[in-house]
């Protein structure tokens, strides 16, 4: 049996402010034992020895809610998250058109991460917006939220979309004033492009999935929620993270969903939550409420500020998303619903309450995704439901400007961490990458500060909503492990755990929720193995 000591560091076991010891022992992929180094070396006297040169070390950071695929196909695709303005979205689809094969998938102008909020022009753009920059290419653009499709004439007529289609249930066809197509698609109606896009092949997804874990292990992740994309987009992910683990290339820890439409597949062959192994398993069944703020489709109790109808779009009817959740916990599986407005939110926990007896004797973990905004009414359901909020701190200050904007005073219950915790809720926090950035550290920072890091001066937004920091890296570890069932094995650097850990380049606790941006991962290890390794510790 290998032994490695790793030693001259400050290890915190479980991600909070006290040291456990200045050395860790690792073998077969787990931690034997945390204390003095001088101890350790003493009993385990063969042991290889690692210098850390007083670095810090933590457990490795999960990230509970992520589009791993999709996340990693992005990492390939035309990023439109520095635009500011629908001209400079359009010159880069310009630039990125002219270097396009020209056949097949690649064909096809794709990427995403645009966002009309913040656009010179503050309007949606359209199909005449993207025509002479995509150069008669098609071009298939998601919004940053990915409930939204940008599209140019040849997209649609590609996917043979004209005046006379219909909306899809749950979606819906964006029209000038004339009735034509004007290059919008909502929820569900994006899959009527999606389905023309020639999908990606095997071999592409799992390059786009290896490129998704070599970068978030080099922002210190070693676990994942891995979900599919939005209500009607994003490519399978169980396929390409079974070739790569059975190939012993999988490097990430990852739960895996399955999309609502799988349901009676799973059943049919036994499929269960949990299945798997510590590398990789079977997570939560994932159902859709509603759709987003961004793009305002996000189901509300009442309507948008200054808009005297508008309640967003529910996409699934109280009755149906009861009986999808009775049927998966009749099969086995647990439950996680994207729930962004209040509306949403309270039908999703109104979904869950019948069920609430059968889930726990099965041991059922279910979660609701996002928990954007809550009514007051319902701010103690999830803990008394025993359900998980598994949020994404990062939205809070991203999306901080159109909350006001859109719900007004009700974003004091929006993002409602603090209130969440204080009513004995349990938080898993996560990015939503590629809607948001994948970084742990901006999402520590926007936990803690509830603030901007490129707006110092700037009051917080809601700032009694603020988690401590120890708070924080709990939703992001043992918070996480435990939203999975993976907390026996997971989540923190204890005896007999996996040893999943970082080495950082400061201490977070020193440095305080202003500097946590600035916090640089020199190592990141999966079950003992260097995943990654840069700075001072690069070829360790």
């Amino acid at each position: 049996m290998s032994v490695v000591i790793y030693e001259n560091t400050d290890v915190r076991a479980t991600a909070g402010p006290d040291s456990c010891g200045d050395g860790l022992v690792v073998a077969n992929g787990r931690v034997v034992a945390v204390g003095r180094a001088r101890d350790l070396a003493a009993a385990y006297p063969r042991a290889t020895r690692v210098d850390l040169l007083g670095l810090w070390l933590f457990p490795g950071l999960i990230d509970a809610h992520i589009h791993l695929t999709g996340y990693g196909l992005g990492l390939l695709h035309l990023d439109l998250r520095g635009a500011s303005s629908v001209e400079e979205a359009a010159a880069l689809v310009s630039s990125a058109a002219r270097g396009a094969p020209p056949e097949g998938r690649e064909g096809w102008v794709l990427g995403g991460g645009w966002d009309k909020n913040i656009w010179a022009e503050g309007r949606f753009p359209t199909r005449h917006d993207l025509d002479p920059a995509a150069g008669g290419r098609p071009a298939a653009l998601t919004s940053k939220d990915g409930h939204l499709l940008w599209v140019n004439t040849a997209a649609l007529q590609a996917a043979g979309i004209t005046r006379e289609t219909p909306d899809p249930p749950g979606g819906v066809i964006g029209r000038d004033s004339a009735g034509e197509p004007d290059g919008i698609l909502r929820e569900t109606a994006t899959a009527l492009v999606r389905r023309a896009v020639p999908p990606p092949g095997p071999e592409a997804l799992d390059r786009a999935t290896l490129a998704a874990c070599a970068d978030l292990h080099r922002l210190g992740i070693t676990g994942v929620h891995a979900f599919t994309g939005t209500t009607a987009s994003g490519p399978d992910h169980l396929a390409p993270l079974q070739r790569l683990h059975l190939r012993g290339e999988l490097s990430l820890r990852t739960v895996a969903s399955i999309p609502d439409s799988s349901i009676e597949a799973a059943a049919h062959a036994g499929l269960r939550t949990g299945f798997g192994d510590e590398m990789l398993r079977v997570g939560p069944v994932k159902i859709f409420a509603d759709g987003t703020l961004g793009s305002q489709t996000a189901s509300m109790l009442a309507p948008f500020e200054g808009e005297a109808g508008g309640r967003g779009i529910r996409l699934r009817e109280p009755e149906e998303m009861r009986r999808l959740v009775g049927a998966a916990v009749q099969s086995g599986l647990w439950i996680a619903i994207h729930a962004i407005g209040d509306r949403a939110n309270r039908e999703a926990l109104d979904a869950l309450e019948p069920h609430l007896e059968a889930s726990r004797r099965a041991g059922a973990r279910h979660r609701v995704e996002h928990v954007q905004l809550l009514h007051e009414e319902d701010l103690s359901r999830l803990a008394a439901l025993g359900v998980t909020a598994s949020m994404q701190p990062i939205h809070a200050t991203s999306d901080r400007d159109i909350a006001d904007r859109y719900w007004g005073g009700r974003a004091r219950l929006a993002y409602a961490w603090r209130s969440l915790a204080d009513s004995g809720a349990l938080i898993a926090f996560g990015s939503d990458a590629p809607v948001e950035t994948a970084d742990p550290w901006a999402g520590l920072h926007a936990a803690t500060t509830r603030m901007r890091g490129e707006e110092p001066g700037r009051p917080a937004w809601y700032p009694e909503q603020r988690l401590t920091l120890a708070e924080a890296f709990r939703a992001y570890t043992s918070g996480a492990a435990l939203a999975a069932g993976t907390e026996a094995w997971q989540g923190s650097l204890g005896t007999g755990m996996l040893a999943d850990f970082i080495v950082l380049d400061r201490d977070p606790y020193a440095v305080g929720p202003g500097g946590l941006r600035d916090v640089r991962v020199h190592a990141t290890f999966v079950g003992g193995r260097t995943v990654h390794a840069s700075g001072p510790l690069e070829g360790l």
